[in-house]
């Protein structure tokens, strides 16, 4: 198929028998299966009484359901609404309550979870439905039994409304308006575009880490669009993430550091019992990288390796490479469908290597934070938005990142940046994860805190503190070195490498105020 159709319904249609699909259990599934199964959840949404514009929930591992689930409200005018299921309870119903969700739809994984939310947001009990069995819910069949695969009429394009993480208040979503187009009168694979990847080509794209994240989702859909294959992991672990490119020849896939570190951790014989050598785009975001974690993947994936820099509202930047070899540490260049600024505390753009916060803009639209207009407003100079990250361009455009102003210590009046203490703590060998950050100090406001997960055959203790500060004393400024060790059985990470700080950090505030 040189050229193929535009999204997946039409190439489904063109081409039923192309396996699209390789679901966690090792189950094919087919494009013509697939278009089915989602037609049929859009028919039984709509009986259930959704109509375009309205939303709904999923709390769902990755899976087949998952995908069902944005393939349907893409086609429909829904706006489809993933929540992290490592979420409890109370955070869900927020979710479920904030959003409007008419439905939502779990799994028994997560099913007390799920029961609570949906009971907290008064959500009918015709609304809920379940994936194996949970209380109260019906079983998830009864949305697809009896209704039909064949295509609904009265298509048009919907979204996902993703939900920010909240490092401050409740979570907002992030809500764009709907086009009022078919599906196919949008090219839904061009994003992917912007890192070189092609349609068809034989590409297969690996899904490592949980769909509910925006940029998880955001590329298995574009794959998915422009006729790439799917293998979709459940839970993730370095030798079955290598297992899985070796045995289906995976392409592309999108990682983050904390990933690339436990892959480097595997014994050598582990790495060479495996053929990695089909990646074309190791694709890494949402965490900073230590430079030697992304040399050494360099090394051993070649120049598959790349990184970007975004944020779900939109906008952001992208290094291959080679950009990042000829310029370590940064994370690239503005896309060609955004634009990168720095400016300081008073809007004022800044030249070239001068620190100050970093904001993007789309050229494609805009968003809104779904009832939040104060959220929407602020934080914004003209039609650039940021996330309060802090960062410097170069003169050749390449933007490189300090940390969130939110993590940044200020010691004694000196700004201190986490980031470069945690890559340090990652060199030493008895260091799995790490973070660092302020705590309370009388005389200079914050002293620098390093929480670490030790590495198998690694015993916690003050013989351990005192060998991880002699190493940080050879790799660190004073002012920069941790004065203290605190040990943790495991980082508090969500499953893509989102290190939750504050769980941390709070502790040692509690009845204090940060300076920050």
């Amino acid at each position: 198929m040189s050229q193929p159709p535009n999204g997946f319904w039409s190439q489904a249609t063109a081409d039923p028998e192309r396996v699209v699909l390789v679901a966690t259990d090792g189950e094919e599934w087919t494009a013509g299966r697939l278009h089915a199964e989602a037609n049929r959840l859009v028919h039984g949404l709509r009986a259930a009484g959704l109509e375009r514009g309205d939303s709904f929930a999923v709390v769902l591992p990755n899976g087949v359901e998952f995908l069902t689930a944005h393939l349907a409200a893409s086609q429909a005018g829904f706006y489809l609404v993933p929540v992290n299921h490592h979420l409890v309870g109370p955070e869900i119903a927020w979710i479920v309550a904030d959003s409007g969700a008419k439905a939502l739809i779990a799994h028994e994984r997560f099913g007390d979870a799920a029961r609570h939310a949906a009971d907290e947001a008064k959500l009918p009990a015709d609304r809920r439905y379940a994936v194996g069995a949970v209380d109260g819910f019906r079983p998830y069949g009864d949305l697809l039994d009896g209704q039909p695969g064949a295509v609904p009429g009265d298509r048009t394009l919907g979204w996902v409304m993703n939900y920010t993480s909240g490092t401050t208040g409740r979570p907002r979503g992030i809500r764009r308006p709907l086009p009022g187009k078919l599906p196919e009168e949008t090219y839904l694979g061009g994003f992917l575009g912007i890192f070189g990847i092609k349609p068809f080509d034989g590409n297969v794209h690996l899904v490592c880490s949980p769909l509910y994240h925006t940029a998880v989702l955001q590329f298995a859909g574009a794959s998915l669009h422009i006729g790439h294959r799917l293998v979709l992991m459940d839970k993730w672990t370095p030798e079955e993430m290598l297992r899985l490119i070796d045995t289906y020849q995976c392409t592309h896939t999108h990682m983050v550091p904390t990933q690339f570190h436990r892959l480097l951790a595997l014994p050598q014989h582990t790495k060479d019992a495996y053929d990695v050598s089909s990646m074309r785009h190791a694709i890494h975001g949402a965490a900073p990288c230590p430079d030697h974690v992304k040399r050494a993947m360099i090394e051993w994936w070649g120049h598959s390796v790349e990184e970007y820099y975004a944020a779900s509202e939109g906008g952001g930047a992208f290094a291959t490479a080679e950009d990042w070899l000829k310029k370590p540490g940064t994370v690239g260049k503005a896309w060609p469908i955004s634009d990168l600024a720095v400016f300081d505390d008073d809007g004022n753009r800044v030249p070239p290597g001068e620190l100050g916060t970093v904001y993007m803009k789309m050229s494609t639209g805009g968003f809104s934070y779904h009832k939040d207009e104060t959220k929407t407003r602020k934080n914004r100079i003209g039609d650039f938005f940021t996330v309060g990250d802090l960062g410097y361009l170069d003169e050749d455009g390449y933007l490189f990142l300090r940390d969130r102003k939110i993590d940044m210590i200020i010691s004694g009046g000196v700004n201190i940046y986490p980031a470069e203490i945690e890559a340090a703590l990652l060199t030493h060998p008895a260091v799995a994860d790490a973070a660092a950050f302020g705590i309370p100090h009388d005389d200079w406001g914050e002293a620098v805190k390093a929480v670490v997960e030790p590495a198998p055959g690694f015993e916690p203790g003050e013989a351990l503190a005192a060998r991880i500060l002699d190493h940080c004393r050879e790799q660190l400024a004073g002012y920069k070195r941790p004065a203290s060790v605190d040990f943790i059985e495991a980082m508090p990470r969500d499953p893509n490498g989102k290190l939750y700080k504050r769980r941390l950090r709070d502790p040692y505030w509690e009845g204090r105020t940060r300076p920050v």
